[in-house]
């Protein structure tokens, strides 16, 4: 399949630059993949949709202030670090800006109790980097780094809490899962009352997950690792709801690729800590995801090849078209769409 095909053209003044208040008064387009219907609705009616039984799966992780803004030492210039991923110790792989200028050896000044050093290249065009300071090195990032947004939102966010979801605890991430930040605590409390359940996994998203696609033959596109944990409460609990008939429903799309990175076959998950590189495109079989909560994707992205995956393409581009006319808020901060169970 050639990335052309998971193309689609989207307004600029689409892309939602501020969330909504309250949280779940988004908009919800809700998909039919065997009716190939659409709904228009409102995600504080995503009740409506579920029934006792269903388990709905979040991704707890929480957004490192991963953003660092240095200058190399020598010669001043201003440099910044976006931190993707712990490699071990006090040692990244990361992002930088200017990278041309981030050669091996250099050293970059964030404060007098933080530097770096620049230890090698990666494949992706990033840097490894070995942090020096003084201290605790998350108190450090606690009071120095910026919590980043995506490129593509231009406003300042005024609580940085707004880009973390309600339930993240689980530090390492460098964007958030946003198809969670719809959530509210008081509506999460409303479904478990109603007898959904509530299962947590962790998956460290980074640039696996928003690294666009950058070959035309997707399938040579390589995925970039990212850390990903289950345990074995939630493995059971996916599991019984499997066994009982119910559904499992993938809040966002870090929670489908780390339940289908666990499974052991259809309708067999384990509980396990490990690194996927999972690459989910049209073709693919799901073993363990009967639905998804999602927001809208960008073109071309990995993304929304793995809704296309779940959905079909042709009635994900359809939804997407749709989605443009009836002027849903695009990416991050955006609108969100539920897709029922496949035929």
């Amino acid at each position: 399949m050639k990335l052309t095909e998971f193309d689609y053209n989207l307004p600029e003044e689409l892309i939602a630059q501020t969330p909504v208040e309250p949280r779940n008064s988004s908009r919800l387009m809700v998909l039919d993949p065997v009716d190939e219907t659409i709904e228009h609705r409102h995600f504080y009616d995503l009740k409506e949709y579920l029934e006792p039984g269903d388990t709905l799966i979040f991704n707890d992780t929480r957004v490192l202030p991963a953003r660092l803004l240095g200058w190399r030492e020598g010669t001043g210039g201003k440099v910044e670090v976006f931190l993707l991923r712990r490699i071990d110790g006090d040692t990244w792989e990361t992002l930088v800006k200017p990278g041309r200028k981030a050669r091996v050896g250099q050293v970059v000044r964030f404060s007098d109790e933080l530097t770096c050093t620049v230890q090698d290249s990666t494949d992706f065009g990033g840097r490894i980097v070995k942090f020096n300071y003084e201290g605790i090195f998350e108190e450090i990032l606690d009071r120095l780094g910026e919590t980043p947004l995506p490129p593509y939102i231009h406003e300042k966010l005024e609580d940085s809490e707004r880009y973390q979801t309600v339930y993240s605890r689980e530090k390492g991430s460098a964007a958030a899962p946003t198809a969670g930040l719809h959530f509210t605590k008081e509506q999460m409390a409303e479904l478990k009352d109603m007898g959904v359940n509530l299962g947590f996994v962790t998956l460290h998203v980074g640039l696996g997950t928003f690294r666009p696609g950058s070959v035309d033959n997707i399938e040579e596109h390589v995925m970039h690792k990212e850390y990903y944990s289950i345990s074995q409460e939630t493995a059971d609990l996916i599991k019984a709801t499997k066994a009982a008939g119910k559904r499992v429903i993938a809040v966002g799309t870090t929670s489908i690729r780390t339940l289908e990175s666990a499974a052991t076959s259809v309708g067999e998950i384990n509980g396990r800590t490990d690194w996927t590189n999972i690459f989910i495109y049209p073709g693919y079989e799901f073993k363990i995801v009967d639905g998804i909560i999602t927001n809208f994707h960008l073109p071309k992205s990995t993304l929304i090849m793995l809704i296309s995956a779940f959905a079909g393409r042709e009635f994900v581009l359809k939804a997407y078209e749709t989605a443009v006319e009836e002027k849903y808020r695009f990416f991050s901060f955006g609108d969100a769409m539920m897709i029922k169970r496949k035929g």
